[in-house]
């Protein structure tokens, strides 16, 4: 099939359920511009600070929530199962699911203080249950970390233009803060500013490439564990709120040569449109497309991200649509171009290939893609810079994880300094990073990470409850994600326990069993309470 016919159908469908589907969530959330949000409420120059304009929140949320993820799971995903079930599931589970959940996590944090959805767990549900999710979410976001610290690793070791400009970042970042806060100047002033120095940095990173020695896996995984401890305990004006505003200009521009390459070159489809339910040598299409693709439509991290940092710096209740429901419809697109990418860009053969043992692996399997895509464009530089801007996500990923972890560390285990928490997170994620099982872990990471989707539709659902709403938009997705990532968890349980690796067998089993203790919490406060549900 043409790729543009795919571009064109999908987007249609996607602008549709953020026009459409989205405005009839905003009613039903019953969102009012007139309320006082807690970025202004609770301010603190730390984490409570409201963004200078909804554009600046846009893009840290969407800087944080599409790092790898959108971009690793659907070229997986294509390469065993086919491009068709995984578009299928990628624009479906956007509309009717993952924008949902992300919209809904911003709301009801804002409701409540802008506490995380495992804390507002404590409120609609237990005590016990806010325990659970704490605990879940805590072991989830430390795989998070060691996930996009070994693809980042790995891919500054494979990519060493790509260096002075993803740390590059870090020093433009600061000094755009300083121009926005420090001296008041206007936003466009401070923006071209910053994309200048953006570009210069770029084109350092081409003309002298950083190398280093054999151990550069371990090296820049150290290095990039130590940014992310520095990033998360600085207050979100000075780096966090100005890196991801800056950085989101690249992703915004590759999705834009994206399109527009896809337009012009219009390639057909190599890849298979579908590779079978249980590919010869492969897992099942269900439960395990799914958690493969995990934030290409459908992320538990992205409730975290929503109620951890988003909400704390959301200046109007009236922005929440477009930054929640929003910036997973973009992640969407982005996935989509992923898809295209290794689906028209690369054939069979050759995707197989990178994919393997000793291959470049999804990401340089992307990047390729993305060259071919672009190469009108681009003048070939298409590569390089699809995989520059991935990493600039990743590090944005890492240090909002890193700052999430912080937060959860600090409840869960009662850690008063903020240093020592999040020495705790870093240093466990550090330790599975090194242990360079990255592949090991991803499927590991999507079903967790779906999980916690499905918890917080859980959560959600109760909080609708409680207020003796209908559960119409929530109720089927909650189900449909618990069932999903148990059952992966289930499937990947095995498969542990037959290669013999008892850290991931035991970690899939604690996950499995604080799920369950949760899900039966939900019925007996339900029962307890008398709350009577509306499913319609």
């Amino acid at each position: 099939m043409n790729s543009l016919i795919i571009i064109t159908c999908s987007f249609l469908f996607l602008a549709a359920g953020y026009v459409f589907y989205a405005r009839i969530l905003e009613k039903f959330l019953e969102i009012n511009p007139d309320n006082v949000t807690p970025a202004y409420k609770y301010y603190d120059g730390i984490d409570y600070v409201p963004a200078r304009n909804w554009l600046v929140l846009f893009s840290h949320h969407f800087a944080s929530i599409a790092g790898a993820g959108p971009i690793v799971g659907p070229v997986i995903a294509v390469a065993i199962w086919g491009w068709l079930p995984a578009l299928v599931w990628i624009v479906i589970g956007t509309i009717f699911v993952g924008g949902v959940h992300d919209f809904a996590a911003i709301v009801i944090s804002v409701r409540h203080k802008a506490r995380s959805i495992a804390d507002i767990a404590e409120d609609v549900i237990s005590r016990r249950s806010k325990l659970i999710f704490l605990s879940f979410v805590w072991l989830t976001l430390v795989l998070v970390i060691a996930v996009f610290t070994s693809i980042c690793a790995k891919t500054l070791t494979t990519t060493p233009s790509t260096v002075i400009p993803s740390f590059g970042l870090i020093g433009v970042a600061l000094i755009v803060g300083f121009m926005l806060y420090r001296l008041k100047l206007n936003i466009v002033i401070a923006t071209v500013v910053g994309i200048a120095l953006l570009l210069a940095s770029m084109a350092a990173g081409g003309r002298f490439p950083i190398y280093l020695n054999a151990n550069s896996y371990a090296i820049w995984t150290l290095a990039l564990l130590a940014y992310a401890f520095i990033a998360s305990v600085a207050p979100v004006h000075i780096l966090l709120q100005p890196r991801d505003y800056i950085s989101s200009f690249l992703l915004y521009f590759g999705i834009v040569a994206g399109v527009a390459g896809i337009v012009i070159t219009r390639p057909v489809m190599k890849v298979a449109c579908f590779g079978g339910w249980v590919p010869e040598g492969a897992d099942w299409l269900w439960p395990m497309l799914f958690v493969t693709i995990a934030c290409g439509a459908n992320s538990g991290f992205h409730s975290l991200v929503s109620s951890g940092t988003t909400s704390k710096q959301l200046p109007n209740e009236k922005f929440a649509r477009r930054i929640g429901y929003g910036g997973m419809t973009l992640e969407a697109l982005l996935a989509i171009i992923a898809l295209i990418a290794v689906g028209a860009g690369l054939g069979s053969g050759e995707l197989g290939q990178m994919l393997s043992k000793g291959g470049e692996g999804p990401i340089g399997a992307f990047g390729k893609g993305y060259g071919v895509l672009t190469k009108t464009m681009l003048f070939g530089k298409g590569s390089m810079i699809a995989i520059m801007i991935l990493n600039a996500f990743i590090l944005t990923t890492l240090d909002t994880a890193t700052r999430i972890c912080r937060y959860l560390s600090e409840e869960l285990f009662k850690i008063k300094n903020r240093f020592f928490s999040t020495f705790v997170v870093v240093f466990t994620s550090g330790a599975l990073a090194l242990s360079g099982k990255w592949s090991a872990i991803w499927p590991m990471f999507g079903a967790s990470n779906q999980l916690v989707a499905a918890l917080t539709f859980i959560v959600i659902s109760s909080w609708l409850l409680c207020r003796g709403k209908s559960l119409k938009f929530t109720f089927f997705p909650a189900v449909l994600m618990l069932v999903t990532s148990i059952g992966a968890l289930l499937y990947q349980l095995v498969q542990f326990i037959k290669s013999k690796d008892t850290l991931l067998a035991c970690a899939s089993i604690v996950l499995i069993a604080l799920s369950l203790l949760m899900v039966y919490d939900v019925i007996s406060t339900v029962r307890r309470k008398g709350l009577k549900c509306q499913i319609l």
